[in-house]
């Protein structure tokens, strides 16, 4: 292949090639859509069911030469595109010939049926609008049209004649008379029977209606009153009958008016007599589309050489538009390819090289796409490997030490807490075991970990191990507290032990925890508690009833002194007084043990404790007359 001889204006996929195509993309899509849409709005204003005004005309030939200028605008970009690729090709630039070769191919294949398509669509409307001219509609609306007007104008020819010989009928009978008011409306009622009317009415000189009658379909919605104004324009006509329409009930009611007499002169006139008739609604539809499709026929004739030319002029742009789109886009597309494929030669060389910085960077679609960004995938992979290997290897590595470090905190808080904390594994052997723990059961981590659970309870409680593992490993429970008593060092300690169940975050059990809380101390200070509680009762139970012996003794001593001459009375009482102050000596240290009892009040007779206690103090002092009154 031979070097290239001249730089080119701007490198394939470079920033300023990828500008200049997506600025030639956004004109091109811009004109094209102005295009079909002003098209579509010329075809719009042309169609024959709609009035073709002059300002229609007017926007019509404007659309069009705009149409004219944005084809011109669109032959422009793409013959400039066909030039550069003319240019390109000899200077040899790279990929020139395969960019030459695919836009070649999208014309020739766009021309052919382009071509052949747009003749036969010339031929097919140049025949559509000729027969379209030619079939007899003229004819065949003007007919219809006659057909409605010679209705309008036997219904009136009836009402004309049923008005005649009405007002003949009122003047000679004189029912307009105050006297035959009532004879009125029975005329009225017979005429509009009689002629199958929908409505007869008769008006005084000055319009107030005398007398109606109507249809019984007109039952529920009476008849509009008619007003003066009405009277006095049709006098003013000077004909015999004059009439008016309205809608109502869907059709059109046709209302004929004449005076009394019939074809009477101003002066003459003594009353007014209305026959009103209605027309389907079906029928009042059917008149109305008949008229105005005779007129937009007629303009529609009027306009059969610009609509033709019109339609010729359509056709064309859009046939132009066809044949530059798809001339584009075969440029386009082969710049897609090309472009691509260049790169990706170079960025093949430059790796093969060794050189794993090289990206691509163009527009593609398709495969071609996928090629490329499997390209720049590559290298990427390649160049940031190594990076990615070593960012791997920091986290771990600092992921590591976070774990080393909050399993150590861990460590730290379970030796400094004062229970004693154990974990087993799945298998129920012992995982962790902190100080506390150690310290309690005089055990050794490094004589448990890794072994059964049953060596902490030391063989002391097979029924608790055995109920541990129906529980937890055979029934799946969560918790379970009991209360050992076990000998430690030769010393028996009591124990508070919680066992919880460990699950993940899935819900499987993955262990157990066991928590001890050592209740010696605080048993011994509940049995101390006891036994003050006992030494207290019983110091005052023993207490009460030495003060009585020793003032009974007291008593006797005084009273059978004289007469009992014998030491050994005199001996045996001080016994019982001293004995008694002893006893009494040893209850007080005894009840240093305990505090006075709570005062437990309750409801008793008062006069039998008054009399026991006077009766202790009354033989111990004879001086004092003790006296007593209890109500």
């Amino acid at each position: 292949m031979k070097p290239n001889r001249y730089k080119p204006p701007a490198i394939p996929g470079s920033p300023e090639s990828q500008r200049r195509r997506r600025r030639d993309l956004i004109i091109i899509a811009v004109v094209i859509a102005m295009v079909s849409l002003l098209s579509f709005f010329t075809v719009r204003t042309l169609q024959f069911n709609e009035d073709i005004s002059v300002s229609n005309m007017v926007l019509m030939f404007i659309l069009i030469n705009i149409n004219m200028l944005l084809v011109i605008l669109l032959i422009f970009l793409v013959f400039r595109s066909l030039i550069k690729l003319i240019y390109e090709r000899r200077r040899r630039t790279e990929g020139s010939k395969l960019r030459t070769k695919l836009v070649a191919t999208f014309i020739a294949l766009t021309l052919l049926p382009s071509t052949v398509l747009f003749f036969f669509s010339l031929h097919f409307i140049t025949s559509s609008i000729e027969f379209w001219f030619k079939i007899p509609i003229d004819q065949s609306l003007n007919n219809s049209l006659a057909v409605g007007r010679n209705i309008y104008k036997l219904v009136e020819d009836n009402n004309t004649f049923f008005l005649d010989k009405a007002a003949y009928q009122i003047v000679s009978r004189d029912l307009l008379s105050e006297s035959h008011k009532e004879e009125l409306a029975n005329y009225t009622q017979v005429v509009q029977r009689a002629f199958n009317l929908n409505a007869v009415e008769i008006y005084s000189t000055d319009f107030n209606r005398l007398s109606i009658s109507v249809d019984s379909k007109f039952k529920n919605k009476p008849v509009k009153l008619l007003q003066a104004d009405t009277f006095q324009t049709g006098m003013k006509r000077k004909t015999e009958t004059w009439s008016i329409s309205e809608n109502l009930h869907g059709g059109e009611f046709i209302r004929n008016i004449s005076a009394i007499p019939f074809g009477a002169a101003p002066d003459q006139i003594k009353g007014f007599a209305v026959i009103s008739v209605l027309l389907p609604p079906d029928l009042v539809e059917n008149l109305a589309s008949i008229s105005k499709g005779v007129e937009e026929y007629r303009q529609t004739k009027m306009l059969k050489q610009p609509v033709q030319l019109t339609y010729y002029i359509v056709l064309t742009v859009v046939a132009l538009l066809v044949v530059f789109c798809a001339i584009w886009f075969g440029m386009y597309l082969s710049k897609g390819i090309t472009i691509p494929i260049m790169e990706l030669a170079e960025g093949t060389r430059r790796v093969a090289g060794g050189d794993l910085t090289y990206n691509i960077n163009v527009q593609a679609d398709d495969e071609i796409k996928t090629l490329v960004d499997s390209f720049n995938k590559m290298t990427r992979d390649l160049r940031f490997n190594r990076k990615e290997l070593e960012l791997s290897a920091r986290e771990l590595y600092e992921k590591n030490i976070e774990i080393d470090e909050r399993r150590r905190y861990m460590e730290i808080v379970l030796d400094n807490v004062s229970t004693g904390v154990i974990s087993l594994d799945a298998r129920g052997l012992v995982a962790t075991i902190n100080h506390s723990a150690e310290k309690m059961l005089d055990i050794d981590a490094a004589d448990v970990i890794k072994k059964s659970y049953k060596h902490i309870l030391k063989n002391q409680h097979d029924d608790l191990a055995d109920e541990i593992n129906d529980r937890f490993w055979n029934r799946r429970e969560e918790s379970l507290s009991r209360s050992l008593s076990m000998t430690i060092g030769g010393v028996p300690k009591s124990f508070k032990v919680n066992f919880n169940s460990l699950k993940d975050d899935a819900g499987r059990q993955i262990g157990l925890v066991m928590v001890f809380d050592d209740m010696t101390e605080l048993e011994k200070a509940q049995r101390m508690a006891a036994w003050r509680e006992v030494a207290r009762r019983i110091a005052h139970e023993v207490k009460n009833p030495l003060t009585p012996i020793s003032l009974s003794a007291q008593r006797l001593k005084r009273k059978y002194r004289r007469i009992i001459d014998d030491p050994v009375f005199e001996e045996c009482t001080q016994t019982i007084i001293d004995h008694t102050e002893m006893i009494k000596n040893l209850i007080n240290e005894f009840a240093t043990f305990a505090r006075f009892p709570t005062a437990n009040p309750m409801p008793c007779e008062l006069g039998p404790i008054i009399h026991e206690t006077i009766a202790l103090y009354r033989e111990g002092h004879p001086n004092i007359d003790f006296l007593t009154e209890i109500p």
